[in-house]
């Protein structure tokens, strides 16, 4: 009888939260196996940012910082928590979104309109910029030309240099400096913080091994990019994992029975986010490295944090020969050839030869893409190596 009631004690005492040893466990986390109740995961998870945010310097005072807002969940739950520790621990930033239509009928339009309902419900300022208004194209208009196959790297090379512009107008439809030193002012914009999660940085160290782009693998896994350029970014999710933005199991009884259910950070806070996938990524290079890294998961949760940690420790030899950062001579961004990526794409496009900036058989480094030559590897590097994926951190 004694021993039946000390066995019923401990399986109570087993049934509480791990971290107050007071609640009923609503969830187990998938880095740490803990399972704990709603209230301690709200604390950790808000702590575990915020503390990645202070050791990592990543904001001063006074700073006046963009959110990436898509509408999805990771940006929804990034403008919520940030908005939430800059009051709590005096952060002293102004904030304000900024999203990227890239002209996607059936996807962006109607995720714009949950970001214009995060502006209310957060207060925060909303900036929008288009693809249409910055390049004279939208992405409906490039799949009508170049297909399902190829468009992730023009959405992501535009998007990128719009993050980093962040300017409402443009010179010949292309991007310029100008125009960057021109909105950046006037913005005063002094960082861009995204939602990019422990899952995507795992997977872009992947996707970097497999392409052999030893360039952005020394890189990648950098909380901070940028900082050589007008407008570094900044990753406050880098160690959050998906599942702990979106999916948690956790555990209840029901009739003495144990129910499995899946809820969301979000869904715990009652935030309004967008959920449905791009209807052009389907094909997405990405997806392949997305789905072994979710294997990988579920066979070992920490298989996430070590791939980040690998991609942190990677040491390039001295004797690999690295690009040399330089400026497009077009527009002035950023660039290791004579003409940056969306340059290259932007003029084939217009060309009405939209894949002369895809692969490696494009016109010559200095400009001159009248013809889609194609020339032996032995003749030197192409305007543009490498293809780019929908993500470059």
């Amino acid at each position: 009888m004694e021993a039946s009631e000390a066995k019923s004690k401990k399986q109570g005492a087993s049934r509480l939260c791990c971290l107050c040893n007071q609640r009923r466990p609503v969830l187990k986390r998938p880095k740490t196996l803990q399972q704990i109740c709603k209230e301690c995961f709200y604390e950790v998870f808000e702590e575990e940012i915020h503390q990645v945010i202070v050791k990592n310097g990543l904001f001063k005072s006074g700073e006046r910082v963009a959110i990436g807002a898509s509408g999805g969940k990771d940006s929804t739950v990034l403008a919520y928590v940030l908005s939430e520790l800059n009051r709590r621990h005096s952060y002293g930033l102004d904030l304000f979104l900024l999203s990227i239509d890239e002209g996607i009928t059936g996807y962006r339009d109607d995720s714009l309109e949950t970001v214009k309902r995060n502006e209310l419900q957060y207060g925060l300022p909303l900036q929008i910029l288009s693809y249409k208004d910055l390049y004279g194209w939208t992405m409906d208009d490039i799949v009508k030309m170049i297909g399902l196959k190829n468009n992730c790297t023009f959405c992501g090379v535009f998007r990128r240099q719009v993050r980093g512009a962040f300017v409402g107008s443009t010179n010949n439809n292309y991007f310029c400096l100008k125009a960057l030193d021109r909105g950046a002012a006037l913005l005063k914009v002094d960082k861009l913080v995204t939602g990019h999660n422990a899952d995507d940085i795992a997977e872009t160290v992947l996707l970097n091994i497999l392409r052999g782009d030893i360039a952005r693998l020394s890189r990648c896994t950098s909380i901070t990019t940028g900082e050589d350029g007008p407008i570094p970014r900044c990753k406050p999710f880098k160690y959050t994992y998906e599942k702990e933005i979106v999916i948690y199991p956790f555990i209840t009884e029901s009739f003495s029975s144990i129910v499995l259910f899946l809820h969301t950070y979000a869904y715990f806070k009652k935030l309004d986010y967008f959920s449905t996938e791009c209807i052009y990524s389907p094909n997405a290079y990405r997806g392949f490295a997305r789905e072994f890294i979710k294997d990988l998961e579920r066979l070992r949760p920490r298989a996430i944090l070590d791939i980040i940690k690998s991609g942190e420790d990677f040491r390039i030899a001295t004797t690999t020969k690295m690009p040399e950062q330089g400026t497009c001579e077009r527009c002035g961004y950023i660039s290791s050839q004579k003409w940056c990526k969306a340059c290259v794409l932007l003029d084939g496009l217009n060309r009405g030869l939209p894949k002369m900036g895809i692969g490696r058989a494009r016109g010559g480094a200095n400009g001159d893409h009248h013809k889609e030559t194609k020339k032996p590897a032995s003749a030197g590097r192409s305007l543009e190596s490498k293809q780019c994926g929908s993500l470059d951190f």
